[in-house]
C-alpha cells in the first residue's frame, strides 16, 4: 500500500477526507473549494478509483450513500510523493533544496530547525 501513487486531484480528495475523518462523496464534494468545484459524479468516480487503489475504504452505508474513510495516512502519501520527486533528480535532494532556498520557501530558521532534528537523529543512533 505504501507504493500507492495518487494524482494531484486524488490528493486533494484525500486531504478533504483526512480533514473530515469519515465522509460521503457528497460531503467530500461540498467541502471542496466552491470555485471550480468538480461535479458530484466526478468526485464519486475518483473516490471509487481511490478505493480500488486501496487508499480509501467504505465504512458504512447511510441510505444510498456510502461513507468512506482514508486507509492511507497523510504521512505515507506525502512520503511517497517526496520519494517520487527525489527520484526525478536521481535521488539527490540538492536541486529541490536549492529551489526551496532560491524561492524563499526554505528559510534560515527552517534550516536551523532541520539541523536540530538531524542532530537528534544522530544522537539516537
Amino acid at each position: 500500500m505504501s507504493e500507492t501513487r495518487v494524482s494531484r486531484f486524488e490528493l486533494q480528495l484525500l486531504e478533504k477526507l483526512w480533514d473530515l475523518g469519515i465522509a460521503s462523496v457528497r460531503e467530500i464534494q461540498e467541502n471542496l473549494p466552491e470555485k471550480d468545484r468538480p461535479a458530484y459524479t466526478t468526485v464519486q468516480t475518483m473516490i471509487y478509483r481511490l478505493e480500488e487503489k486501496g487508499a480509501v475504504r467504505r465504512v458504512k452505508k447511510v441510505g444510498n450513500a456510502h461513507v468512506f474513510q482514508a486507509v492511507l495516512t497523510r504521512k505515507a502519501v506525502h512520503r511517497r510523493l517526496i520519494s517520487d520527486l527525489l527520484n526525478l533528480f536521481g535521488g539527490s535532494p540538492g536541486p529541490v533544496v536549492s529551489h526551496l532556498i532560491e524561492t524563499g520557501k526554505l528559510t534560515l530558521a527552517d534550516v536551523k530547525e532541520l539541523e536540530k532534528r538531524l542532530c537528534a537523529m544522530e544522537e539516537k543512533r
